[in-house]
């Protein structure tokens, strides 16, 4: 969604239809292999419920370069399968005859077909505007710990070298944020410029090689991040993509206060909730009494995770830094004051595992929700310099 009177909002929800743009490079002289292998799991890719279509292309020049498109219905059963267990046995097999890739993902926006091209099916929705916003991607990757290790894995998260900030010419490191909460850790980044290219920029710094290896021994699931498979694996798994990111009319403030929310999600709500946090953030960003300045939401199944940044102490405006604030309505609109945001909230959380009791229309739940679900900061760190 786009924004208005200066605000920006962003989201995945949005409904319209998405393009997907996989680039791959092929390893010299396998390109029957892995047209054979694409063959192979083409129809289950086709089952995925809101995929529509595939398009495997061939450069005329260089025959190890491919192209991959795909369309989606929308963004969320993209995001739900890229992400999915299902779908890394899916393209293992294409594994061993790729070189490189790169993704890219796109709403479709407009669509023109000649006389003799298929007209586009009634109803078909797409993208009503343009996204209006700053080069700056969001992204967010989780994993847990063994129980007990948590005041180590902080010392460790938050005692290495900042890395090299320039990623290339148009690319650059802004900001990594990193949570705990229990045994779950939270590492969000801002990137200016692709945020592929930034990663793994990142993964390459010997500093942060040097982390990830001490953190090794106090994972819940090992991960062998020297086996490009197992890496692949790790990376696709901890994956929390940012589904919904909002600014206010007014900016941020200097120095906001970075909070970080891990929700109580009832299982299977975690997409429903993702949702209502995007609605009430759209619906709010104008709002004067709104002291969130800048918030994304981060969604991988039933793992929902706020980041926002606040003027003033959250204790203060627990509504607005929690997102529930009441002003989106059940049915998905936005702009509706009342308490129907709040009844499906209370249907979606699991308020109870955390020891809330009480309706969160009620000042006390809510600061007791904000105090139950908010992280603790490890590290917060942003690049300095040209």
């Amino acid at each position: 969604m786009a924004a208005d009177a200066g605000g920006v909002s962003v989201s995945a929800f949005d409904g319209s239809r998405v393009r997907v743009v996989l680039m791959l490079d092929i390893h010299d002289g396998m390109q029957q292999e892995f047209l054979d292998a694409y063959d192979a799991i083409s129809d289950r890719v086709a089952a995925v419920q809101g995929h529509v279509s595939d398009q495997l292309c061939q450069a005329v020049d260089n025959p190890t370069q491919w192209l991959l498109t795909s369309e989606w219905e929308s963004a969320e059963p993209f995001l739900a399968w890229v992400n999915s267990e299902e779908h890394l046995d899916t393209v293992e097999p294409l594994q061993d005859y790729v070189r490189d890739t790169h993704s890219l993902r796109y709403s479709v926006l407009r669509e023109t077909t000649g006389e003799r091209s298929p007209s586009v099916a009634a109803g078909e929705p797409l993208h009503a505007a343009p996204r209006i916003g700053s080069n700056v991607v969001r992204h967010a990757l989780t994993f847990t710990v063994r129980s007990g290790s948590e005041e180590e894995v902080a010392r460790v998260l938050a005692g290495y070298a900042a890395p090299d900030a320039r990623v290339d010419d148009s690319g650059r490191l802004l900001r990594t944020s990193v949570f705990l909460h229990g045994n779950r850790v939270v590492r969000a980044v801002e990137v200016q410029g692709d945020l592929q290219s930034a990663l793994r920029h990142v993964a390459r710094q010997p500093a942060v090689r040097a982390v990830e290896e001490a953190l090794n021994p106090y994972l819940e699931q090992a991960r062998h991040l020297g086996d490009p498979q197992d890496a692949r694996r790790f990376f696709t798994r901890a994956a929390m993509p940012a589904v919904h990111h909002a600014t206010s009319a007014d900016g941020a403030d200097a120095c906001p206060r970075r909070v970080a929310l891990l929700y109580p999600v009832r299982p299977g709500a975690g997409p429903e909730l993702a949702r209502l946090l995007a609605r009430q953030d759209a619906a709010a960003v104008h709002a004067p009494d709104n002291p969130v300045r800048s918030v994304t939401v981060f969604h991988r199944e039933d793992l929902v995770v706020r980041l926002a940044d606040v003027d003033g102490e959250p204790e203060q405006a627990p509504a607005f830094v929690l997102g529930l604030h009441g002003s989106a309505d059940a049915s998905g609109g936005s702009g509706t004051t009342g308490p129907a945001g709040i009844a499906v909230a209370e249907r979606l959380l699991d308020t109870a595992a955390v020891g809330v009791d009480g309706p969160l229309t009620e000042e006390r739940t809510l600061s007791l929700l904000l105090a139950r679900a908010r992280m603790t900061l490890v590290t917060d760190r942003r690049s300095s310099g040209p």
